[in-house]
């Protein structure tokens, strides 16, 4: 009975969530799950998504736009995740250090991808060579935000840090780090498209 109340609402939640929007947001949902099938995390990519559908509709580079700034709000929080850990009392010295180092990383990876969706959204018209020169920017920029944040998620590594730090952190950093690879794959669509 209450799994039934569960989907009930969960129904009546979709049909305000996409009033207004009846006639494109199915066709900006099948865009969106037709592009995630070439991502790394295609689950991720639609559940990451698919609430931007009415914004998206059928535009490969407001979907790489959006995947972008869904990955910046993710890196920002995981920041600000680990700022707050950062001040708990009784933290081990190792654990501090590798809190320490996760917070710079993510720093790196939110300039990075910050620099990433200015340079998307100022492209709206580039050409040929133009255009190459700035998606080759994005692409070196998200690419070592992978870096940064696998580094973060790195050094967690070892048993000396096993506990509810070590996996909330694991967890946070592995989300940024699917969602950031997901829009690397967007936006790589969105170049071969162009």
């Amino acid at each position: 009975m209450a799994a039934l109340k569960l989907i009930l609402l969960a129904a009546v939640i979709s049909l305000f969530c996409f009033s207004g929007t009846a006639n494109s947001a199915p066709i900006a949902t099948s865009f969106i799950k037709s592009s995630c099938k070439f991502t790394t995390y295609p689950v991720v990519c639609v559940t990451s998504l698919a609430g931007y559908a009415p914004a998206i509709k059928r535009s490969p580079q407001q979907l790489a736009q959006t995947a972008l700034s869904v990955s910046l709000d993710r890196a920002q929080s995981t920041q600000a995740f680990i700022n707050k850990l950062c001040k708990f009392k009784g933290l081990k010295p190792r654990e501090y250090a590798a809190l320490k180092d996760c917070v710079e990383q993510m720093s790196d990876t939110i300039d990075r991808i910050s620099k990433s969706v200015k340079e998307l959204k100022n492209m709206r018209s580039a050409r040929g060579k133009d255009f190459q020169w700035h998606m080759s920017n994005i692409e070196t920029w998200i690419s070592a935000a992978l870096t940064d944040e696998n580094t973060c998620g790195d050094g967690f590594a070892g048993k000396a840090l096993n506990g509810r730090i070590k996996a909330s952190i694991r967890a946070r950093v592995t989300h940024v780090t699917q969602v950031t690879s997901n829009a690397l794959a967007l936006i790589n669509q969105f170049a071969a498209k162009h």
